[in-house]
């Protein structure tokens, strides 16, 4: 069991997130597919996780990061898996909320920020690329679902630990 005071379990959902973050700059500028707004609002997700797995790796052995760092996974994973079925949605058409437009809080505008990542090109209703079958969408169902295992993992092995340790 991979302890969460440790910095490796919080180094590898740090490493998977920038992993596919590049897949996605791969899939945009090395093979031409252009990104609609949930495709953005999901990168957006992928790099909460990312700034998660950090905050955890920062100082493990501290519950009060590690906890933060399980909030910014999880939520920012719930996120992900909320746009990636919205995505999915609007392929199968039974929704049609797709705007152009990324709607990012004013506080945080990804896409005037880093245009490269997080600004909008394609159209939602576009599978311009499947594995086994699944549009992008689909397969981000699956990673976002994986995060969120992961999270529930980590918790189990933080109250088995403390079990262990004796502490209530």
């Amino acid at each position: 069991m991979l302890d969460p005071r440790t910095r490796i379990p919080w180094l590898l959902v740090f490493g998977s997130a920038v992993l596919l973050e590049s897949l996605a700059l791969y899939f945009q500028y090395g093979m031409g597919l252009d990104p609609c707004v949930l495709c953005v609002y999901q990168r957006g997700a992928v790099l909460g996780i990312a700034i998660g797995g950090l905050v955890g790796a920062i100082y493990p052995r501290r519950l009060v990061l590690r906890l933060a760092g399980y909030l910014m996974i999880a939520a920012s994973a719930a996120l992900g898996l909320r746009f990636a079925l919205q995505h999915v949605a609007v392929i199968d058409g039974s929704s049609f909320e797709c705007g152009f437009l990324p709607d990012f809080p004013s506080w945080l505008p990804l896409h005037e920020w880093l245009p490269a990542l997080f600004q909008p090109t394609g159209m939602c209703g576009e599978i311009d690329w499947t594995l086994f079958g699944l549009a992008m969408p689909e397969v981000m169902i699956g990673i976002f679902a994986a995060y969120l295992a992961a999270i529930g993992y980590g918790l189990i092995a933080e109250l088995v630990n403390r079990r262990r340790r004796g502490v209530n």
